[in-house]
């Protein structure tokens, strides 16, 4: 009788609150036992990390294999990403508000983006394996930090972007209201870069993976310094020329990101769509599977409120302490404080910076005249390639782009497509797209373009496609409710519109060409190289022979070129985009 009493009671509503209340609690377990498997996994990692270093390592070409090399480098592009996100909001937002240390971090910047992976490789690992002898941590750190240099350029610069875009009228609202600088930095300035951070993210993990056969499986004359990865066994399989391999690691690549892309990044960029300046909200927003099941969950808003709890307590106690003379005291102090370690960090840097230049300057004194020369014919035939390069790749991104972006439904549609050929490491399919290059009677000095075009397309049409999804929908309405025509719509809106992104996205395309051209012009498959002459091939036939001299003088004329580039076009391209195209403006 009590029972049928009860569903009597609860009906047919009391029945779905129990399954949807059973179903959250099942969501809440999925969480807890993802949090499990990724501190187990980090523990297996860790006594990985610390085994002892062995001279040599078989890669196994076996299918069962894949799997475990797999996740090993998808551990190492996640750690570099978490590394890179950190730096990038550090370095973008000092850049960002401080004149004096923005004339010098942003060429810096340009210059560290441009320099091949070959010129910080061979001295990272060698200096790794002296610090950590007897383990595998010096190489595991060599590669982590190898793969952070393929990823953090891009998102810094788009995140100093979007703090010098962030509109005046904002920053006097934080200042009226005494925000602090946490909380105007998690409340401004990170939800104003947002949708722009999490698309050069995107980019960054693909960038993060182009050089991973050169980062897992590199050799330095007669020293080995492979590590067990996917990079390694697809770099193995080239070698052997063993096919049935190197499908099996195309194949698990494609799975890999894949799931990264349906587990990290499409709940970013549905998450994301909530920081757009915009007062008009969008007729179809962006969705996520995962996000939508992480709002069913109920650990996940106690968490949230508890966090905002402690920031709310903090902002308070700040708010409290910050009035009266000992106050006024203690941030002087700090302050003060503040400034003795500005200048302790620049003491250090300096220091670094003289020790590297004097050894800098005993390399280049061994190069001869001649090799100068070649340096010189080397610069000018890369540089042709790689504006080449560019050229080719923004006539067709910035369309693409910008009618991809506009829709949110083709947005869900094709971005994981264009994540999965923007992430696959382009040096894997170098063989392939090069003998069909020379198939067509291409030479392949000139087709090697088209080698430096799949390293760094992807990162203009990943800059369009953020750009595009930030136009806000009332300036979209406005333009159609004043007739403009597609063609006006194009030329007045959506170009002007994405055109800071597109600026952002050619500086780092430009530096991804560059980097491209030392496995775009040297080009290994079944003991036959192709060589086309340039710069970078003349960087890895350095590498390869172990002439340190002219690694350096390669690297440093490729630096020198890409400063060049820095003050005289893309600067010039930052002021025009910031006066004149800036949406925030």
């Amino acid at each position: 009788m009590n029972t049928v009493a009860t569903a009597a009671i609860d009906g047919p509503a009391g029945v779905e609150a129990k399954s949807r209340g059973a179903f959250d609690f099942l969501v809440d377990v999925l969480i807890f036992a993802a949090l499990g498997a990724a501190v187990a996994g980090s523990v297996a990692l860790a006594r990985r990390w610390t085994a002892p270093l062995r001279p040599t390592i078989d890669i196994d070409l076996s299918p069962w294999a894949l799997p475990k090399y797999t996740l090993l480098s998808l551990s190492r592009g996640l750690a570099a990403y978490v590394l890179s996100l950190l730096f990038t909001l550090v370095y973008g937002t000092v850049a960002a508000y401080n004149r004096r240390a923005e004339r010098v971090m942003i060429p810096v910047l340009d210059v560290l983006q441009g320099i091949p992976v070959l010129g910080f490789l061979p001295g990272l690992v060698l200096g790794m394996v002296g610090l950590f002898p007897h383990s595998n941590v010096g190489l595991e750190l060599a590669c982590v930090v190898m793969i952070f240099t393929g990823q953090v350029w891009n998102m810094t610069f788009s995140f100093y972007g979007s703090l010098r875009g962030i509109p005046a009228e904002l920053h006097e609202v934080a200042r009226v209201h005494r925000f602090g600088w946490w909380k105007r930095f998690r409340t401004l300035e990170v939800p104003s870069a947002m949708i722009g951070l999490v698309w050069n993210s995107m980019m960054s993990m693909a960038g993060g993976w182009f050089f991973l056969t050169v980062n897992e499986a590199f050799t330095l004359g007669e020293h080995d310094f492979r590590l067990p990865g996917i990079g390694a066994y697809m770099s193995v399989a080239i070698d052997r020329g063993d096919r049935r391999a190197m499908v099996g690691a195309v194949i698990a690549m494609i799975v890999m990101i894949v799931v990264v892309d349906q587990l990290l990044w499409r709940p970013l960029l549905a998450w994301a769509q909530k920081f757009k300046l915009e007062e008009t909200s969008a007729s179809e927003a962006p969705r996520s599977w995962l996000l939508d099941l992480l709002r069913r969950s109920r650990f996940v808003p106690w968490l949230e409120e508890r966090l905002g709890q402690i920031f709310a307590r903090a902002e308070e106690r700040r708010l409290a302490a910050g009035t009266g003379a000992a106050a006024q005291e203690e941030s002087a102090a700090g302050a003060l404080a503040a400034r003795a370690f500005a200048w302790l960090i620049l003491g250090l840097v300096a220091v670094c910076t003289l020790w590297g230049a004097e050894h800098l300057l005993r390399l280049l004194a061994e190069v001869r005249v001649r090799e100068w020369l070649q340096l010189t014919f080397a610069l000018a035939l890369t540089f042709l390639r790689t504006m080449s390069a560019l050229a080719i790749g923004v006539l067709w991104t910035v369309p693409v782009g910008i009618w991809i972006g506009l829709s949110p439904k083709r947005t869900r549609a094709i971005q994981p497509l264009v994540q999965i050929a923007a992430s696959f490491p382009a040096p894997m399919i170098f063989p392939l797209v090069t003998l069909v290059v020379l198939a067509i009677g291409m030479s392949f000095s000139v087709g090697c373009v088209v080698l430096m075009l799949l390293g760094s397309q992807w990162y203009v049409l990943f800059n369009v496609l953020a750009g595009a999804t930030a136009i806000p929908q009332d300036l979209r309405e406005a333009a159609t409710t004043y007739g403009l025509s597609r063609f006006e719509l194009w030329r007045r809106l959506y170009l002007p519109a994405v055109f800071p992104h597109l600026v952002t996205g050619l500086i780092t395309a430009a530096g991804g060409a560059w980097n491209a051209s030392i496995v775009a012009e040297y080009v290994r498959y079944r003991g036959e190289t192709l060589i086309a002459p340039g710069l970078g091939s003349l960087i890895t036939e350095a590498t390869a022979a172990g002439n340190f001299p002219l690694l350096a003088a390669g690297v440093l004329t490729m630096s020198l070129a890409l400063v060049t580039l820095n003050r005289t076009l893309w600067k010039r391209l930052y002021r025009v985009a910031d006066e004149r195209f800036s949406l925030n403006r």
